[in-house]
C-alpha cells in the first residue's frame, strides 16, 4: 500500500473510531434527555403540540422512549462495529428493542412490552441456526483442521465415481 493511501486510511479510521467513541460517551446524556421534558399531559412549543395519549405525562412518555432508544442505539453501534463471527446474534436484542420502541411510539398498541417476545420467535428461528452453522464450520476448521472446500471436492469425486460404477 502506498504511504499516501495508508495515511488516508489511517486518518479515516481514526475519525470513524473517534465518532463511535463519542456516540458511546454521550449515551448517558442522551438517556437523561427525558428530564428536560415537562411533567404535564400536553407539551406546547412554537413548532408543535405533543399530547401524551397513552402515558400519564410527556415526561413519562419521554422516559419510556429513551429507555428503549438508548440500548437500541448502543446495540446498533455494537452490531456495526463488531468483528466477531457471532455478531449476527446481536440482531435478536436489536429486534426486541426495535419492537419495544415501536410499541412505545405507536398509540394504537394497548399493551407495551408484553407481546414483543412472540414477535422475536421467527427472527430467532432464522438467526440462531445461521450462527450455529457458522460456529460449526469455524469449529471444524480450527479445532479439527477440516477444510470444508476440500471435503466438498472429495464428496464430488466420490459422486462421480459412484456414477461410473452404476453404468
Amino acid at each position: 500500500m502506498k504511504p499516501e493511501k495508508k495515511k488516508k486510511t489511517m486518518r479515516r479510521s481514526l475519525i470513524l473510531g473517534s465518532l463511535i467513541a463519542l456516540l458511546i460517551a454521550i449515551s448517558p446524556y442522551v438517556f437523561y434527555l427525558y428530564e428536560s421534558f415537562p411533567k404535564a399531559e400536553v407539551w406546547e412549543t412554537p413548532f408543535f403540540s405533543f399530547k401524551s395519549a397513552y402515558f400519564s405525562t410527556v415526561y413519562m412518555a419521554a422516559w419510556n422512549f429513551v429507555n428503549k432508544f438508548v440500548p437500541l442505539y448502543l446495540l446498533l453501534l455494537w452490531f456495526f462495529t463488531c468483528r466477531h463471527w457471532w455478531y449476527h446474534i446481536i440482531l435478536i436484542p436489536i429486534a426486541m428493542y426495535a419492537f419495544q420502541l415501536f410499541g412505545t411510539i405507536n398509540d394504537n398498541v394497548s399493551y407495551v412490552d408484553e407481546m414483543e417476545i412472540y414477535y422475536l420467535i421467527p427472527i430467532m428461528l432464522v438467526i440462531i441456526p445461521i450462527v450455529y452453522l457458522l460456529r460449526l464450520r469455524l469449529f471444524d476448521k480450527i479445532v479439527h483442521g477440516i477444510d470444508m472446500k476440500k471435503l466438498d471436492e472429495e464428496l464430488k469425486k466420490y459422486e462421480v465415481e459412484d456414477d461410473d460404477f452404476s453404468k
